[in-house]
């Protein structure tokens, strides 16, 4: 429906993905592997043996928000047919206890009846709709001859209030819900690991296809893996974040137009160890997701997907679909999750960093650069220049230096020392004249 009306490129299939149809063919394993997320985002998890069934009746609202369409219309139409049988069987009791079903000859005048124009239990049905859904065609009306009509008149227009209510709200929620945004946003098929600034980098691409904007857009990048602790015990699902690169350390976007999520593979990425023979092998999952608020209706909204090992291409990397016409920006979606080949080795970012004689930092491993603070003698400190926390040295990273001060005839040695260690003792010459 949007190519034919311009809004996409012919061919190009609106779905939570962007297909990739020039990818080389690969080997996948014959069984395909379970995954927590889809590729649409839904959760592939089923819940069974819930013995506490009575704790969904609890939150009913949340219950009728979260059943299917069809499911919900149903429960809605037994609802009001169920509320009109069982007041109509009211109306029609309150009629017979007061003997206004009793035929009577309409030339002669008789006692006033309840409801007016009740004779059998259809024209009871009739009155109880007219009732609850407010009709009024003025055949049938409640009398001041039966107080006690007047009281379920009151009792079924408050109940028919409620049903509509809880109607409408349900059926705001279901059709303003999170996910029907998250359809316009789509994420590449594939994800790549290609090298970037002399790294390698895991990177996807992700796009918005509304010209409206998703307000404090975040990234968030989970890394499901079976691990097995010292001790033995199995963790088959254990969650691991991942850092996305970002010059301004947050995990915020600027989605105006698509872009590539990219993470740099260091000591301290679940992915270091990875290589292209043994990513076939892994067994992980890489789930995204994508949180913000939508700027027309200011609804909080998540997109997910997930990337298994036969998602993830070795040595390959996003073409570029953004060029400028015309004074602005214009985005080929057509090219979405193309990729093309560039020189990469098959080796895993461990061996690489091994290679280029990188040694690992023991405990320490993955920490991130930062600047160190180190003391001048007494009260004084200074920044030592950025370079990765290392442990295992023998010495501090920097080299000591030694400052002479002349003041007044006195000659003062200092030396540089790290925060933490013990206080040399300062001396003091004397230098005579």
């Amino acid at each position: 429906m949007l190519a034919r009306k311009g809004l996409l490129p012919d061919g190009f299939l609106l779905t939570r993905l962007a297909e990739d149809a020039t990818q080389p063919s690969r080997l996948r394993p014959k069984s395909q592997r379970a995954r927590f997320i889809t590729k649409s985002g839904s959760c592939n998890v089923a819940h069974k043996n819930i013995r506490e069934q009575g704790r969904f009746l609890q939150d009913v609202f949340t219950t009728m928000v979260d059943l299917k369409w069809q499911h919900s219309l149903l429960i809605f139409t037994s609802a009001f047919l169920c509320s009109w049988m069982l007041f109509a069987m009211v109306w029609w009791l309150l009629a017979f206890a007061h003997g206004d079903l009793e035929p009577r000859d309409p030339n002669e005048p008789g006692p006033v009846p309840c409801v007016t124009s009740i004779h059998s239990f259809t024209s009871a049905f009739l009155f109880s709709i007219e009732v609850q859904v407010t009709i009024g065609f003025g055949g049938r009306m409640v009398t001041e001859e039966c107080p006690l009509a007047i009281i379920v008149l009151i009792i079924q227009n408050i109940l028919g209030l409620i049903i509509n209510a809880i109607m409408l709200g349900c059926v705001f929620m279901k059709t303003a819900q999170a996910n029907r945004r998250a359809e316009t946003l789509i994420f590449s098929r594939n994800a790549v690991i290609a090298p970037r600034n002399g790294r390698p980098t895991f990177m996807f691409r992700v796009g918005d296809l509304r010209k409206s904007m998703i307000i404090s857009a975040t990234i968030q990048l989970q890394v499901i893996r079976r691990t097995v602790t010292a001790e033995g015990e199995v963790i088959p699902v254990c969650q691991l974040d991942i850092q996305v690169e970002n010059p301004l350390r947050s995990n915020g976007i600027f989605l105006v137009s698509p872009l590539i999520i990219s993470h740099t593979i260091d000591r301290g990425s679940p992915l270091y160890e990875v290589s292209a023979q043994s990513l076939a092998t892994e067994d992980i999952e890489i789930i995204v997701i994508l949180e913000g608020v939508v700027e027309t209706t200011g609804i909080t909204m998540q997109a997910r997907t997930s990337y298994t090992p036969e998602e993830i291409l070795w040595g390959r990397r996003f073409v570029s679909i953004m060029t400028e016409e015309d004074g602005r920006y214009s985005v080929d979606y057509s090219k979405f999750g193309n990729t093309v080949p560039v020189r990469m080795p098959a080796l895993s970012a461990k061996e690489l960093d091994q290679t280029r004689g990188v040694q690992d930092s023991g405990p320490h491993e993955g920490k991130p650069q930062g600047w160190g603070l180190v003391r001048a003698g007494r009260g004084g400190y200074r920044r030592g220049g950025g370079r990765a926390c290392d442990d295992t040295a023998a010495k501090p990273w920097y080299v000591p230096a030694e400052k002479e001060e002349e003041k007044k005839g006195h000659k003062k040695t200092v030396k540089l020392e790290e925060i933490g260690r013990e206080i040399e003792e300062e001396t003091v010459e004397d230098m005579s004249d």
